[in-house]
């Protein structure tokens, strides 16, 4: 018995849209990385890109729990001596909140060819509005990932 792999026009890409309003960073980064991997398919083969595209709105209202957004730092280096930069999670989302999240989501793909075609699929805007209309995209219910208040 052999082993079935898609080939590459059997493989039917889906979109779906995500709004970020209330739900936490590193639950949803670990939610679209499946779906951009296609890990929730029953077809997924780790060498072969067989994920959906994911858009994500509502960026800026994303959280981060027990006050990382303060605490934890977000680093990038230029290369060069000393060229360390270090930021808060709290300053990075008040200036670039789609590069945040594009960059969480990131950490949790493959660093490889694969992995860039992956993360191409994904789409983050800051606003409730996106241009992706046209892919007519199914919205992406993730209620386990919602912010929920301690008592």
């Amino acid at each position: 018995m052999t082993t079935y792999t898609p080939k590459a026009g059997e493989i039917e890409r889906a979109w779906h849209v995500v709004d970020a309003e209330g739900l936490v960073l590193g639950r949803l980064a670990t939610e679209v990385a499946n779906i951009l991997r296609g890990k929730h398919k029953a077809t997924y083969t780790p060498n072969i890109d067989t994920g959906d595209h994911v858009i994500i709105v509502n960026a800026d209202k994303i959280v981060l729990t027990a006050g990382k957004a303060d605490k934890k730092l977000v680093h990038r280096h230029s290369g060069y001596p000393g060229g360390l930069k270090s930021e808060t999670y709290a300053h990075k989302l008040a200036r670039k909140p789609e590069q945040a999240v594009m960059d969480s989501i990131r950490g949790m793909i493959p660093k490889t060819r694969l992995g860039r075609a992956q993360i191409s699929k994904l789409k983050v805007y800051a606003g409730p509005t996106h241009p992706h209309a046209a892919q007519n995209p199914q919205p992406l219910e993730i209620e386990h990932a919602r912010y929920r208040a301690r008592a």
